[in-house]
């Protein structure tokens, strides 16, 4: 576990972690789980599926975090609507838990235990911190516990059910493909061959010198673009390193190997036209667009570069000290007293610890979710407040972002899932309305 794979997904916890969002800890579950403690006194019998009862307090714990799930997303929707979706949910759900029953599915202790640390370690809490907070907010761990049991339970059967027929043939990711390609307007890589004439500025030079140097590079371009000789003059005139050798061709390259400055210049530019005059640090530039060649139609991805520092909580340092240490690094690093990369030699207990915690140029989906959404919080240069992750404690700094072509492999990948998750999503709504057809349900009064 020494480089950045250290950081892979897991499927499994990647499942947990989704339990996290619809069954997790939250401030509006909290209230919720209030809200029910609150009524339990006046509870009855709401409906029954195949024998088994949904409470009123069940529906109203669920109606409150809707609720507040529904502010938080700028939604308006009526109280009634709001009750009736939360007695839908739980008889859609109560019906799963008794499929996954039927099929012979059950969750050992061991699963429920990672999953409940997985969802306290999403909240930035130790188990025991998280436990204490769903007490101090009117839910039993016991109750939490087996709410967390049934969402496990309905996540294997939907895995069995549903997941595992899923098929996406080469022909679907191949034309899926295509439409991505033409929707974003995705274009290939550039390969620039560009010719330069340098008329260098001294670095102290006066106003009056850089005036009649800037009056010099017009005149070359001018006669540039008037058909003389480039070639000619850039070796009458550049005062660039190699004298104006070559005609002053720099070479066919990437674009992004040449400065930005000369690649906005030249943007617009057919092959064979020159530039305007264009000013640098090193003085007046006059470029010539010897050839452009267009790659192949790629996606483009926005990868990250960032560093961290890892701390692992042992018996000698608790998860709450890991975090009071990384807080107290942080402030040295962003008050100028001391290195990241340095203190990343001198801390990290993770393998990039000798490249001073870089670990390199990554991809969307490269880190675990918990890591790599703090990642693309942090502008480049910031450094971000102590993260907890399954992994231990970790310091991040994003160093630097682009855009870049994404391989063959990453595109068809990309297309490959987009497609599968669309299905998925269509023979899961497909699966819950048959096993709801299928259940015995019945609605009861609320007693007058």
């Amino acid at each position: 576990m020494n480089d950045r794979f250290f950081f892979a997904r897991s499927a499994c916890l990647v499942g947990a972690f989704g339990l996290a969002s619809l069954w997790g800890f939250s401030g509006a579950w909290a209230q919720g789980a209030a809200a029910g403690a609150a009524i339990r006194q006046a509870d009855f019998i709401v409906a029954v599926v195949n024998s088994e009862p949904i409470t009123n307090q069940e529906v109203q714990t669920l109606r409150q975090r809707m609720l507040k799930d529904a502010a938080a997303q700028g939604q308006k929707i009526s109280v009634e609507d709001i009750a009736r979706l939360a007695l839908e949910q739980l008889i859609n759900q109560k019906a799963q838990v008794q499929q996954a029953r039927e099929s012979g599915i059950s969750i050992e202790d061991n699963a429920l235990d990672q999953a409940e640390m997985n969802v306290a370690s999403s909240n930035q809490l130790t188990r025991d911190e998280f436990r204490k907070r769903l007490v101090q907010d009117g839910m039993s761990v016991a109750s939490y516990r087996e709410q967390l049991r049934q969402q496990l339970m309905i996540s294997r059967v939907r895995e069995r059910e549903v997941e595992g027929r899923i098929r996406v043939s080469d022909l679907e990711v191949e034309q899926h493909l295509r439409e991505l390609l033409r929707d974003q307007g995705a274009q290939g890589p550039v390969d620039l061959n560009l010719a330069m004439i340098l008329i260098a500025v001294p670095e102290n030079a006066s106003e009056a010198q850089i005036k009649v140097l800037s009056e010099k590079a017009t005149v070359v371009a001018r006669r540039a673009r008037s058909g003389d000789n480039f070639a000619e003059l850039a070796k009458n005139f550049s005062q660039a390193s190699d004298r104006g050798a070559n005609g002053g061709e720099m070479g066919l390259r990437p674009a992004e190997r040449y400065p930005e400055l000369f690649v906005e210049a030249t943007r617009k530019l057919q092959v064979g036209m020159t530039s305007d005059v264009v000013r640098s640090g090193a003085g007046f530039h006059i470029l010539k667009v010897i050839e452009r060649r267009q790659g192949p139609t790629t996606l483009m991805a926005t990868q990250t570069r960032a560093r961290h520092i890892l701390l692992r909580p042992s018996a000698q340092m608790s998860q709450a000290q890991a975090v009071a240490r990384l807080s107290e690094v942080r402030q040295s690093i962003v008050s100028g007293k001391a290195d990241f990369a340095v203190l990343a030699r001198q801390l990290s207990q993770d393998g990039s610890a000798q490249q001073g915690g870089d670990l390199g140029w990554a991809n969307a989906g490269m880190f675990v979710p918990e890591f790599e959404q703090v990642m693309n919080n942090l502008r480049p240069g910031q450094v971000g407040e102590p993260l907890v992750s399954r992994f231990g404690v970790h310091l991040i700094e994003v160093t630097d972002r682009r855009k870049a072509p994404m391989s063959e492999q990453d595109q068809r990948s990309l297309a490959r899932n987009a497609l599968r998750e669309k299905k998925l999503e269509e023979a899961y709504a497909a699966w819950v309305e048959d096993v709801r057809g299928r259940a015995y349900v019945e609605m009861r009064e609320p007693p007058q």
